[in-house]
């Protein structure tokens, strides 16, 4: 899973003739040159068990087929290391990176400093604040229109980890020193296109003038632009760029206003931004708005379709809970009466409330707590909600999965090597292996197996989605094997972990890490939320399994061992065939 945790290995992966060389000291990771901002880095390689391995002359430790990765203090700059087993040595140099701004010497703002980075459009009277680094004790402005806002020195404030420190343990914040820092806001009430703001500095009697590098624009509410989404699922995210969290996803068509902009993302009138290459605007569209009035459904085999009628489509976000899915709309006020919902597989009472102007709720109160997946989309104006069914559950114990769809994901493939273990092994090949074997012992149990890959070939993270959501299976699983940052322990780090997102996939990924782990006594790593391409899909309950780490010496050696590969791959199919049999 190195895609998720952030470290590049493939360029660390030595060549074919290397390798056919089969040196006895081997370094995987990290390769000369390495550049990273952590405050450690661990070593990953083997050499023959027998003889000392030592790193700048201190002896490691190594599991019993000679496998390493003790990690090392970094400083900034160049650091060296001088890897020796016998009579070889190989020379390793880690450049230490500093993520803080540097002050600028003499009379200048730092280097790509002056914010807004970007051109950004806001409504009138709405606050925009600027920033600069800059020498302490200056005096720093900036101009804009008729109006000069002075920026002021900002006290200490926290600097907050990053995602990636939930899984290493480190999740704490730590002081940050905001010397040269200065920052003001301001506010302008009128529609206008004020252009780039000129940012002044003044230290020891000299004075510079830079303009910003980002234009800005206040928009007329009068004229606010309409958006259209263009794409199947636009990503609505709570903020303007990427590292900011995903909402529930726009079905194409959905329309609203555009209240703000900030590079190529725009902020939509109920409060999220996507980004404009997944939208278009249409020219003289007026503000969207609907009345919702009666509400309807339609009863297929495996799914129950409820149909809200809309005169143009609109923002909705979708919000799951034990035995509750609850749909808002926005933009949108009530007149509806009459509903008509029979008895239903799945449904036991659908309620409505009108939270706030322009915002109605539908609640779905469900009959079981297990949730088996769901669609949205735009037919026209008219928005289908599609609620999967149970899948019938088989009576006999021999075949438990029979008539029962499974999507096996074997994680990576082709070019997309993932992590890698001390000797080089790849964890897409360990990822096929383990699914090939969990395959076979679900079919023996009735069940039938969708292969996101059978072979060595790249399959895009798109791809398996569209998978998952073109075969309506009643669960997906993925397989992966787990590695770590750069700052990660990974001597001491192991274990078996569970990954869901959608919270109908929360009881199958707390149920298998659990059985996993008593069946075949594995440590522990954990259960996470986390907001991963295979565990995103709505269509089916979609778990991601961390089998064990490839950075690990000691527990790298069960991972290639071919009795532990079908250990666990035995282990998660009874599990998956228990927690069937616990949800029937």
């Amino acid at each position: 899973m190195k895609n998720l945790l952030g470290l590049v290995i493939l360029g660390f992966i030595l060549s074919s003739s290397i390798a056919l060389a089969q040196p006895s000291l081997i370094v995987i990771f990290p390769q000369t040159n390495y550049q990273t901002s952590a405050q450690k880095i661990f070593f990953l390689g083997t050499a023959p068990p027998d003889g000392q391995v030592s790193i700048n002359s201190k002896p490691i430790k190594r599991s019993k087929a000679g496998h390493f990765s003790p990690s090392f203090p970094l400083q900034l700059g160049e650091n060296l290391f001088t890897v020796r087993y016998q009579n070889q040595e190989l020379k390793i140099k880690v450049i230490g990176l500093n993520t803080s701004p540097e002050l600028p010497q003499g009379v200048a703002f730092a280097k790509d400093s002056l914010t807004p980075a970007v051109d950004i459009a806001r409504l009138p009277g709405e606050v925009i604040c600027f920033g600069a680094i800059a020498p302490p004790n200056a005096n720093v402005s900036v101009t804009l229109a008729n109006q000069t806002i002075a920026l002021l020195p900002q006290p200490q404030q926290a600097e907050l980890p990053s995602n990636l420190a939930a899984l290493t343990g480190q999740n704490q914040p730590h002081a940050q020193s905001n010397v040269g820092n200065y920052q003001g806001c301001t506010t302008v009430a009128t529609a206008a296109d004020l252009g780039k703001p000129q940012f002044q500095l003044t230290l020891d009697g000299k004075t510079i003038t830079q303009p910003g590098f980002g234009k800005i624009e206040i928009l007329s509410r009068a004229q606010l632009p309409v958006s259209e989404v263009t794409v199947e699922l636009g990503v609505a995210r709570t903020g303007p760029s990427t590292d900011y969290s995903r909402l529930t996803p726009l079905p194409k068509g959905t329309r609203a206003i555009v209240t703000g902009r900030e590079g190529e993302w725009l902020r939509l009138d109920y409060g999220a931004w996507i980004n404009s290459k997944e939208t278009r605007i249409l020219p003289g569209a007026v503000p969207p708005q609907t009345i919702i009035r009666s509400v309807g459904y339609r009863q297929l085999p495996s799914a129950t379709e409820i149909v809200f009628p809309l005169q143009v489509p609109v923002p909705v976000s979708v919000q799951q809970s034990e035995q509750t899915l609850a749909l808002t709309l926005y933009n949108t006020t009530a007149q509806t009466d009459i509903i008509r919902l029979d008895d239903n597989p799945l449904i036991y009472r659908l309620d409505w409330q009108q939270e706030a102007p322009g915002q109605v709720k539908y609640t779905f109160n469900l009959k079981k707590a297990q949730q088996w997946g769901y669609k949205l989309r735009y037919d026209g104006t008219t928005l289908v909600l599609v609620l999967r069914h149970p899948p019938k559950i088989g009576n006999t114990r021999r075949q438990l999965l029979a008539n029962f769809k499974i999507v096996l994901d074997p994680g990576h493939g082709g070019k997309e090597s993932g992590a890698s273990g001390p000797t080089g092994y790849l964890e897409k090949d360990v990822n096929l292996v383990v699914s090939k074997l969990l395959r076979d012992e679900l079919v023996k149990e009735g069940a039938t197996v969708v292969m996101t890959r059978e072979d060595d070939k790249e399959v895009s993270l798109v791809e398996r989605q569209g998978i998952i959501s073109r075969e309506e299976s009643a669960i997906a699983i993925s397989i992966h094997h787990n590695s770590l940052p750069d700052d990660g322990d990974a001597e001491k780090i192991k274990g078996f972990a569970a990954f869901w997102y959608q919270p109908q996939a929360h009881n199958l990924a707390m149920f298998l890490h659990n059985y996993v782990v008593k069946k075949i006594g594995r440590p522990s790593y954990g259960v996470f939320w986390d907001n991963l391409a295979l565990t995103r899909p709505t269509a089916a309950p979609s778990v991601l399994l961390e089998l064990g780490f490839m950075s690990n010496p000691d527990e790298f050696e069960q991972i290639v061992n071919p009795e532990e590969q079908k250990k666990t791959a035995d282990a998660i199919a009874q599990g998956i065939t228990e927690w069937f049999r616990s949800v029937k």
